[in-house]
């Protein structure tokens, strides 16, 4: 069975339980009310009878006595101590009244019974007779009337029920269709998400706080949090092969090298050696930076040492030149030896040699050079370049500028972050500068050796 039904099926049968309760605890409560008042009024009866029985003169007939307090609707009878009827005076409308089995009570008696169906009262009280014997003097008096009036409101309160019950269904097939629209618009949203693959949200009524609306609110901020996960799951794939791309093309082409004439040139088979060697352990430390990226919970593990950087640059650009086919060149100012981490710098210079040789089809130029205390290692290309108003968020995690110009080159948006979180794990600073059409500049600025 559907909520709906069961909410609107639920709602009418406890109202309607609800609404029997109260009319039956109405019905009891009034009708014991007048029948005990009923009762009451009988018992006042039978006392001003045994009263003015015993206040008339003997000389009087019985039965004139007893006709004198006949009650209307009801039989006044003497019943004597054997238990016999005596002197009876009774309602014209009422001769059936003398069918009623007698009894001798020795206390006063008063009671509620029923006979032929129909509610009577019934009064006995002990009396002295005429005769000087004790006897009973019963009244009993007929609450047909009151039956009657019972009997029509019960019809007024079955009456009255039924009517409820189109109200109560009405309300409750409203109330079921409030409660049931954030549902069923939430199935009919994911069912279309499920369907199309786009993520959509439910439509919110702004005047309403309650707490369907409430939930209505905390889905669509699921499904925000849902779709910037699933996106940037896109953009990480994409960007994550992406950067492993470099360090594979090196090792690929070193390889190759070493299949065609490893054999014949023991310089060059070193060489390869050496640079497959280094590239592994960069692509090892690349893919700890991308699972690091993915938690973002872990810190970078950095080891410093020192190292002669213009020797570590130039081996990199040289790999660069022979994996890529282009053309660096590589300005040092003197001998220069910094602090650092050896594996993180190269994923660091990689990550921005790397843009350079994908956003530029001009020569590349790489400097070291030493400005006030600080070591400065530049990359400059003269390719695309980055709008100014998208430079200060290339650095941002899966920012990319310009998706649609970036698509088939990978984009802006890890290797940016990544270079982020190596330089400030490493003490490094990075800057950059750009011009949109003409070139970028990237400064890579590490503190000298601990020596110098």
């Amino acid at each position: 069975m559907r909520l709906r039904n069961k909410i609107n099926l639920y709602s009418t049968v406890l109202f309607i339980i609800l609404l029997i309760l109260l009319n039956g605890a109405i019905y009891f409560s009034f009708s014991q009310m007048m029948y005990n008042n009923e009762l009451e009024r009988t018992i006042a009866q039978a006392t001003r009878a045994a009263d003015g029985v015993g206040q008339i003169e003997g000389k009087v007939p019985h039965q004139e006595v007893l006709r004198a307090y006949m009650p209307i609707n009801g039989m006044l009878q003497i019943v004597n101590n054997d238990g016999s009827p005596g002197t009876a005076v009774v309602d014209p409308n009422h001769q059936y009244l003398h069918k009623m089995d007698v009894q001798y009570y020795e206390k006063q008696v008063q009671e509620i019974t029923s006979y032929d169906r129909v509610t009577h009262t019934f009064a006995s009280l002990p009396i002295i007779w005429r005769n000087g014997e004790v006897a009973n003097l019963q009244i009993t008096v007929s609450l047909q009337q009151t039956d009657e009036i019972l009997s029509t409101l019960r019809i007024v309160q079955i009456i009255v029920t039924l009517l409820a019950t189109i109200p109560v269904l009405l309300s409750s097939r409203f109330l079921s269709n409030l409660i049931t629209r954030p549902i069923t618009s939430m199935i009919q949203t994911m069912k279309e998400i499920r369907e199309s693959g786009q993520f959509r949200r439910i439509a919110q009524p702004k005047e309403s706080k309650d707490e369907l609306n409430q939930m209505a609110e905390t889905f669509n901020e699921m499904i925000d949090l849902l779709e910037v996960n699933y996106e940037k799951q896109g953009q990480f794939v994409s960007n994550a092969s992406h950067e492993l791309n470099t360090p594979l093309t090196v090792i690929e082409s070193y390889a190759s090298l070493l299949k065609r004439r490893g054999h014949e040139d023991p310089e060059l088979f070193a060489e390869s050696v050496q640079a497959i060697h280094s590239e592994a352990l960069r692509m090892k430390g690349l893919i700890e930076q991308l699972l690091n990226l993915a938690r973002n919970d872990k810190p970078l593990r950095i080891e410093m040492e020192e190292v002669a950087l213009a020797d570590v640059v130039a081996e990199m650009v040289r790999t660069i030149e022979k994996s890529y086919q282009r053309k660096i060149e590589l300005e040092v100012e003197g001998e220069v030896t910094v602090q650092t981490d050896l594996q993180k710098f190269k994923q660091l210079f990689y990550i921005f040699l790397d843009n350079a040789r994908k956003y530029s089809e001009e020569t590349i130029k790489v400097r070291i050079m030493t400005l006030q205390h600080e070591v400065v290692v530049e990359i400059i290309d003269y390719g695309i370049g980055i709008p100014a108003l998208e430079l200060e968020k290339v650095f941002d995690r899966f920012y990319r500028v310009d998706k649609a110009r970036t698509r088939k080159t990978g984009g802006f948006g890890l290797g940016l972050s990544l270079a982020t979180d190596i330089a400030e794990a490493m003490g490094a600073k990075i800057s950059l500068e750009s011009v949109e059409g003409l070139g970028t500049t990237v400064k890579i600025i590490l503190p000298p050796a601990l020596s110098h």
